[in-house]
């Protein structure tokens, strides 16, 4: 599988760009084809393969050629201690990505959907919070607080620290259909961190039912951390599901 890079820093993968608008998906982990191609993160994107549905990235700050991904949180809690803000321009830059990609007609607006895993659930936050079409949110593993996150350890209470926190989000997301993966004791992220999150939506949620689901497994991987196949599959698969 190979990413096609079809503007600045914005990646495809899926059914031919010359057939009109389709069901369509971004999906954040790493840099644009790291996320697209690198198995184990793309597995997500193995399993969506097989759908007629096209399946857009982008890289992360800090998340470039020739820079380490473990490095890149401490280079955004770096530029955030020096008065930086590593983050808003993305978001907006990945706005202005979503707008191409319908404006083009790659992409059907009627039926987008937005994944992460794990720093990439974080940026699929604060992109669907900002963009009303995202129908539905899926997030394996996700990051929901920096100031919990080693790398901020220093810098925890600083204001923008705080307002990236996507507790912030929930009155913007809460009526989407969401799905959660999380192993029962992933330290990285912190499992509990999770689980306030997906309340926290169900709370702000004005449905009488809100679609909010959270799936949580043994953990397994560096700090329990990691995600199985069966959890990529099945979110996969609940994610084309919502699109039809």
């Amino acid at each position: 599988m190979k990413a096609a890079e079809i503007a600045p820093n914005l990646f495809h993968v899926g059914p031919a760009l010359d057939h009109g608008p389709l069901p369509s998906i971004f999906y954040f982990c790493l840099s644009g084809p790291d996320s697209l191609t690198l198995d184990p993160i793309n597995q997500p994107v193995q399993f969506l393969g097989k759908k007629w549905i096209r399946i857009f990235s982008m890289t992360l700050p800090a998340h470039e050629e020739g820079l380490s991904p473990d490095e890149a949180l401490a280079v955004w809690a770096e530029e955030i201690a020096q008065g930086k803000d590593p983050l808003s321009e993305f978001f907006e830059s990945a706005l202005a990505a979503v707008e191409y990609t319908v404006r083009q007609k790659f992409a059907d607006p009627h039926k987008l959907g937005i994944a992460g895993l794990s720093r990439g659930g974080f940026v699929a936050s604060h992109i669907a919070a900002r963009e009303k079409r995202f129908k539905a949110i899926l997030q394996f593993a996700p990051l929901t607080r920096l100031s919990k996150g080693g790398d901020f350890a220093a810098i925890a209470d600083h204001p923008l620290v705080q307002s990236l926190d996507v507790f912030h989000l929930a009155k913007h997301l809460a009526n989407r259909h969401i799905r959660f993966y999380i192993g029962n004791k992933d330290t990285r992220v912190h499992t509990k961190s999770c689980l306030e999150f997906a309340m926290e939506l169900t709370d702000h949620s004005t449905h009488r039912s809100p679609q909010i689901e959270l799936i949580m497994t043994p953990s397994i991987g560096q700090w329990g951390h990691g995600t199985s196949p069966e959890a990529f599959r099945q979110g996969a698969e609940w994610l084309a599901s919502c699109l039809v």
